[in-house]
């Protein structure tokens, strides 16, 4: 059953009080549902999940919409469960707010687990992106979707599960239209406040990507673990954007050991 802040952001509790507390933050057009096969591997922490402004349950963005106003919701979160520090893992645009929130308030970040989130796309790239934000601004949440689930999910998966598609179109049908193109917006252009962040991160970090992930690259991973000192990665084969949906456990094997060896 989910709580609410008093600024309107929905979210969930679980696992045992005394645990590692860790943050799951989803992607873009998604929501904290996203996590729930992944949950049962973090049956010894203690998990805060939770929707971003305008998606699923939580109230529309209570401002103009950038990565800071994203930071500061989870900083709004910690505070009303009295967590001084947690684990901050972010999916997507969750890895540029995680990222953006340890800049902000680094004494509220024990450790980063940044998954498939962009860094520098160079201009072409970056034009792409921003050309999407503007067609959803225009045309809608829906206008993107089907090019979505070609980049998101390997060949055929869909057949075979098509419930998949299912989930991810409901979970966008479920956004706040205005939240989400400001939501999208920040995905696109909040990427250059990330690229050689000053002062530079120091928390233990782990940045994980998916082979085939044509927004998030392997390149793109690397390019984020060499800004942060001792960072790790980690490549997933094959799979692409929403890989985490197709094989969660390479996700969070991965994760839950890296933060077994960065718990203080």
């Amino acid at each position: 059953m989910s709580e609410r802040t008093p600024p309107g952001t929905a979210y969930e509790v679980h696992g045992p009080d005394a645990g590692v507390p860790v943050v799951l933050i989803h992607g873009l057009g998604l929501c904290r549902a996203l996590w729930n096969d992944h949950l049962p591997a973090f049956a010894d922490h203690r998990v805060i999940t939770y929707d971003l402004y305008g998606h699923g349950e939580s109230a529309p963005p209570p401002r103009v919409a950038d990565l800071a106003l994203y930071a500061d919701q989870i900083v709004e979160i910690l505070d009303e469960l009295d967590i001084a520090r947690a684990a901050i893992v972010g999916f997507s645009i969750g890895g540029m707010i995680n990222r953006r929130l340890v800049l902000d308030h680094p004494d509220r970040v024990a450790s980063l687990v940044i998954l498939n989130s962009p860094h520098d796309r160079g201009e072409e790239g970056q034009a792409a992106v921003e050309a999407r934000a503007a067609t959803v601004r225009e045309q809608g949440a829906m206008s993107t979707m089907d090019a979505a689930l070609v980049r998101w999910f390997t060949p055929d998966h869909l057949d075979v599960h098509p419930e998949h598609e299912t989930l991810v179109r409901q979970w966008r049908n479920d956004v706040d239209p205005e939240g989400y193109a400001q939501a999208t917006w920040a995905l696109a252009h909040g990427v250059r406040e990330l690229i050689a962040p000053a002062p530079p991160i120091t928390c233990p970090t782990l940045v994980l990507t998916c082979e085939n992930d044509s927004g998030s690259t392997p390149a793109m991973t690397h390019a984020i673990a060499a800004e942060i000192a001792g960072a790790e990665t980690v490549i997933v084969d094959r799979l692409q954007h929403l890989g985490l949906i197709e094989q969660p456990g390479l996700f969070t094997g991965p994760t839950l050991d890296f933060l077994e060896r960065h718990t203080s």
